[in-house]
């Protein structure tokens, strides 16, 4: 007997020990750091089945970029000191900058460093002989939508005498009526501080800068932000990300190395952190950082530094108190819940919430992040791409429930994405039949990655999942090329990604952008025959624009929610519209809008034009 203990102990010892030896390898595989090599096939994930598969529709983007007039090219100014910056940038925005109704659409420039720029070789940049050589340099690009009603996409380049000549190394966007005058305003953000820009109409913009007080400090680097009205008194503040605390001395200090590279790009690990600024809007063109009183200054208990290394933020109420709160995606740091405290405050609550780490407990190389009801039952799904080898994260919180847990496996997305590196993500219907599909925009950081990780490219395709809702199994199903077309899945050094109904037809298009390199403008050429609802919402006692707004469509025992909300993604800003797709339904039995703030309005459906975009106006 006594023996035959010893064996029962020794067994369960042993269970134990293999128990530990699986968990340890299962968590390596997320954090033994971002260029490490791991084999998509080696996670389970839920496997569709064939008659699944055969529930994807046809959904082909047709690129035409060349075609409509585009012909921007991001430059990321490298010259062989592989500098982290170079790896980063290129937001674009759709935005209707003329109120004329239909989506424009502008791309971020990073340029050239500002100790090898032109202006600064040339000795008198002023003279008339050396103006051509200026007008070349890479800047911001304003194109004016001059689309007809019934012709092909045609976008106009309208840079020259708009006024956005910003002098900075670009980034990101973010766009909103900040005087709620009626026209719509454009922050940028950038290694060194940002730029606000006031739109002053006909097409001219006003550098506001200094006066708004939201350029930061010159050793910033800022990221992705967000105009959203935080303490609910009817104007729009800003939040902005920043990344790390950056120079080029510190970056050749480090001296990244990767075998068989030598110097390459790298992680942002030994670069101290940095914290975000929330400038509260005061009115008259003015704005007062407030980020240390608000709370969203989160910093290391035991040294007192910056904690952050931020690359997105997801504006939304995901506690349901009708206060807009911030989720924010840190790059190899554990990501950030700021949940309103509804007195100008914030409490982080990350960790609490579920969405700070991975499941494993350790955090990712977050990029781009947004959020949506992609169920159609109250449940909120956060989407946050992350490095190459970390699967993207999908994090789900129930209706009603407290915490948040990271399905990506359960919901399909898992190993499909844990083979590229992901930047910018967003929920949209793509297909018009009521659900929230959702696209990633990839690509590596190091351009010569093959050398040192054979399994991996520095081009990367597009990823397209579409909702399989209404499909017994429901879940994500990865587009196969034979679905959507080749020219969306080409591959690309991918970062900002943005959509928009830039033809007027209904379905929403879609805008990558590429480091050091031209964009994408895909355009939806899906021919399901679904019908759809287009509203564009002006609040009165909230900001004009709304932001934070949610849209409620009862159509037969389904609910379609979405919420007004442009910063979606990676350094990028989506259309302000709200279009919710009704698949082969003829009609809204019930339409709702949810304002900032839980004031709720029932609209009149019977006024409603179906395929159409409708105006709603705060009462």
């Amino acid at each position: 007997m006594g023996q035959a203990v010893r064996w029962t102990i020794g067994a369960l010892v042993l269970i134990v020990v293999a128990g530990a030896a699986l968990l340890w390898v299962n968590r390596r595989a997320d954090t033994q750091g971002p260029f490490a090599s791991a084999s998509p096939s080696a996670l389970s994930s839920r496997t569709a089945s064939r008659s699944q598969l055969d529930h994807i529709p046809s959904l082909p983007f047709v690129d035409i970029t060349s075609q409509s007039g585009v012909t921007f090219v991001h430059t990321n100014g490298a010259y062989g000191e592989k500098l982290l910056p170079e790896t980063m940038g290129g937001g674009v925005a759709f935005l209707d900058f003329d109120s004329d109704g239909d989506q424009d659409l502008l791309f971020v420039n990073s340029g050239e460093w500002s100790w090898r720029s032109l202006k600064s070789q040339i000795p008198n940049p002023q003279s008339q002989a050396n103006q051509s050589l200026l007008t070349s340099a890479p800047t911001i690009t304003l194109y004016r939508n001059d689309t007809a009603p019934t012709g092909p996409v045609k976008f106009t380049d309208v840079t020259a005498g708009s006024g956005l000549n910003a002098n900075l190394y670009g980034m990101g966007v973010a766009v909103g009526d900040c005087d709620n005058d009626g026209r719509v305003d454009v922050f940028i953000t950038g290694v060194g501080g940002c730029k606000l820009f006031h739109n002053d109409g006909g097409g001219r913009f006003s550098d506001v800068t200094a006066r708004a007080g939201v350029g930061g400090a010159a050793e910033d680097w800022g990221t992705s932000a967000a105009w959203l009205d935080h303490d609910q008194d009817g104007d729009l503040d800003l939040f902005v990300c920043h990344y790390v605390r950056w120079s080029r001395d510190l970056d050749l200090r480090v001296d990244y190395q990767l075998a068989g590279i030598g110097r390459a790009y790298g992680p942002p690990m030994n670069f101290p952190g940095a914290v975000p600024r929330l400038y509260r809007n005061d009115g008259n063109g003015r704005f007062t950082d407030v980020s240390a009183h608000a709370g969203v200054q989160v910093r290391n208990p035991a040294t007192g530094l910056p904690l952050g290394k931020s690359l997105g933020v997801a504006p939304v109420d995901f506690d349901g108190d009708g206060w807009l709160d911030l989720i924010v995606a840190n790059d190899t740091t554990q990501n950030f819940a700021f949940q309103n405290q509804r007195n100008g405050t914030f409490k982080e609550v990350g960790a609490l919430s579920g969405i700070a780490f991975d499941n494993f407990g350790g955090a990712r190389g977050a990029m781009g992040i947004d959020s949506g009801r992609f169920q159609n039952e109250g449940t909120l799904g956060v989407l946050i791409g992350n490095f190459a080898n970390e699967m993207t994260a999908l994090y789900v919180r129930q209706a009603n429930k407290p915490l948040f847990t990271d399905e990506a496996i359960t919901q399909g997305i898992g190993a499909a994405t844990r083979h590229l590196l992901t930047f910018g993500v967003f929920f949209f219907d793509a297909d018009l039949d009521g659900w929230l599909d959702l696209l990633t925009a990839n690509g590596h950081v190091e351009p010569e990655i093959a050398k040192a990780q054979g399994d991996q490219a520095f081009l990367q395709p597009a990823q397209l999942f579409w909702n399989a809702g209404g499909v017994r199994g429901g879940g994500f199903l990865r587009v196969p090329a034979e679905k959507c077309g080749g020219d969306l899945l080409r591959p690309i050094a991918g970062r900002g990604a943005a959509y928009a109904d830039v033809d007027s037809d209904g379905d929403l298009d879609v805008a990558l952008t590429q480091i050091n390199g031209p964009p994408l403008l895909l355009r939806n050429d899906q021919k399901l025959h679904h019908h759809w609802l287009r509203l564009k919402l002006e609040g009165v006692k909230t900001s004009r624009d709304a932001i934070g707004a949610w849209v409620e469509a009862r159509v037969g025992n389904r609910v379609i929610a979405q919420q007004v909300m442009p910063t979606r993604g990676y350094l990028s800003q989506s259309e302000l519209p709200v279009t919710l797709g009704l698949g082969k339904a003829d009609n809204v039995d019930e339409l709702t809008v949810i304002w900032p703030g839980g004031e709720r309005q029932k609209v009149d459906v019977t006024k409603l034009r179906l395929d159409a975009i409708n105006s709603l106006r705060q009462p």
